[in-house]
């Protein structure tokens, strides 16, 4: 990359200013991090731009009743208490939980987080006649914890969550939700202009300054919004966590979506940290005393499946042999080795593997075999529209990867047509479904997902209960079958059980094949040797606060 691109590429996706660079900010400990993401994702509580959203104006200024642990790069995340201490199913109802909360904990405005706090987050996104429901935040947030029914104030440390049928899978879907300050909210409402008569329009233009002056109870707090261009967090040094209070000043968000301009700010010295390095560059980043951090992530980067009328993917065999003909170690070496091959959602060995009857692996012959059995030939082949994107939250190297595709598919009597979009609009789509006009047409969608939990992993995608605009069964795909082994894992509530139960459910999606599995990403990320206690988990997340800055 030459170095008259470098300059003009990071300064014009940057937009640096001599302010940002001089003496405003030369005191300061501040970390630089240029995001995949085209837009910063929303600040408001409840991030969008897919999981990219959590883990940069989500995690870092907010909390959920529970969290992930995010401390150690060799044990796989688990769910730990966050500002609930604990919490325990109603033996008699297992549709109602108790949580306990967490005493002492203040919003960053000063106010109280108590039991009223959590339901009125609850309220934001449930109870359409709730002053302050927020519908832009309830599509990022209900199809991931679509079970939650309501909750209730026990006392001011104590509240109730109700569930619409037995669901064991609720502390972990509780991650998703971030509670934001009612008393902040509150405030912006009461300066929205006595005109604006309307309910709704009230409710949006005070969640809009809101995320313009956010208010949760996170370790950094939101300080200066600048849609597409920046976003500004500074330290919460009353942060609760003792362990958790940054070592950082500032921390600066910089959406950088194209790959070769992200690195090109990471050698410049405009950033400190870039996710998703170009994969031909990670050479020269390490020669230049850059460091590469990666970990296997369950985390999965697919083509998903539709199964509305006149789709090719109604017939197994042209499932199985999409699966069959693609060289993943190929990929691997064009992405640089920045990927893993997977076997499925989850990798053999692991709780929930099951010992499917189908291999995914590539055999040629194999996949020509079961093409030709399907009634596809070189002069027939099977039309397939793919719907992705040019970049992306989890995306990895969406284009030359779906290329890849394109070009390993028609060896195997594939006809393939990639139809990109706008991140934010493919991943809106994937809860709008296959069937739906924002599909454009598309036959298979490719949206990257995380297989943290169950219903993450596995639930949300074969569910009948999760068709469009539910969750992001995007394909619909499903059957009583299915529904009764989600059903089994679902109302486990002993670990042990849960695991074969889920056991059992992977395995049948992996033989039924609703996926085209092409990768485990392992969430490569370039950093200046200046960023010090960097921890990458095995996670699709992580924890921006233990980090230092020489």
């Amino acid at each position: 990359m030459s170095s008259r691109f470098t300059t003009r590429a990071v300064m014009l996706a940057l937009g640096f200013s001599t302010t940002l660079v001089g003496t405003a900010l030369a005191q300061e400990k501040v970390l630089r991090i240029g995001m995949t993401a085209a837009d910063i994702p929303r600040t408001h509580g409840q991030p969008d731009q897919g999981f990219e959203g959590n883990r940069f104006t989500g995690i870092p200024m907010y909390d959920g009743l529970t969290n992930w642990d995010l401390s150690s790069a060799d044990k796989a995340s688990v769910v730990i208490p966050g500002l609930a201490t604990e919490w325990s199913v109603d033996a008699g109802d297992k549709t109602k939980w108790v949580f306990k909360l967490r005493p002492g904990v203040k919003f960053q405005d000063g106010s109280a987080f108590d039991a009223a706090a959590v339901v009125w987050n609850v309220e934001k996104v449930l109870n359409k006649e709730a002053a302050h429901f927020a519908a832009d935040q309830v599509g990022v947030t209900v199809s991931r914890m679509p079970t939650l029914k309501s909750a209730k104030a026990i006392d001011p440390l104590t509240v109730e969550l109700t569930t619409s049928e037995p669901d064991a899978f609720l502390p972990i879907n509780l991650t998703n939700l971030y509670m934001a300050s009612p008393t902040h909210w509150a405030a912006k409402l009461a300066a929205v202009p006595a005109s604006v008569t309307d309910a709704a329009e009230r409710s949006k233009q005070a969640w809009a300054a809101f995320s313009a002056d956010p208010s949760g109870t996170g370790p950094f707090k939101g300080v200066r919004l600048v849609p597409r261009e920046r976003f500004e967090m500074v330290a919460n040094k009353a942060y609760w966590d003792p362990k958790r209070v940054p070592k950082v000043d500032r921390v600066v968000l910089l959406p950088l979506p194209e790959a070769n301009a992200r690195t090109a700010a990471l050698l410049s010295g405009q950033v400190d940290w870039i996710e998703a390095p170009a994969p031909d560059a990670v050479p020269q980043i390490k020669q230049r005393g850059f460091s590469i951090y990666t970990n296997a992530q369950p985390h999965v980067w697919p083509w998903q499946l539709s199964f509305a009328e006149g789709s090719v993917w109604l017939d197994k065999k042209v499932r199985h042999a999409a699966n069959l003909c693609v060289n993943r170690e190929e990929l691997k070496t064009l992405l640089g080795g920045l990927m893993e091959v997977p076997k499925g959602t989850v990798p053999p060995g692991h709780p929930w593997w099951g010992n499917p009857k189908f291999e995914i692996k590539y055999d040629l012959e194999a996949a020509k075999k079961l093409m030709t059995e399907a009634g596809f030939s070189a002069s027939k082949p099977a039309k397939v529209k793919v719907l992705t994107s040019a970049s992306g939250s989890g995306q990895m190297q969406p284009l030359p990867m779906n290329e890849f595709m394109q070009q390993a598919l028609k060896d195997c009597y594939f006809d393939v047509a990639l139809e990109v979009g706008e991140w934010n609009a493919v991943f809106t789509n994937w809860r709008e479904g296959a069937k739906h006009a924002n599909a454009r047409g598309a036959n298979a969608t490719n949206v990257t997902y995380a297989a943290m939990d169950p219903f993450f992993a596995m639930v949300r995608f074969v569910s009948t209960k999760t068709f469009p605009p539910v969750s992001n069964n995007w394909g619909y795909f499903g059957n009583d079958e299915f529904d009764k082994l989600i059903a089994d894992a679902r109302t486990s509530f002993d670990g042990t059980a849960r695991d074969a139960a889920l056991a059992k459910l992977h395995a049948r999606i992996v033989e039924e094949a609703p996926f085209v599995w092409v990768a485990h990403d392992v969430g490569p990320r370039a950093m200046s040797a200046k960023v010090k206690g960097v921890v990458q988990p095995k996670s699709w997340f992580i924890d921006i606060a233990p980090m230092s800055m020489e």
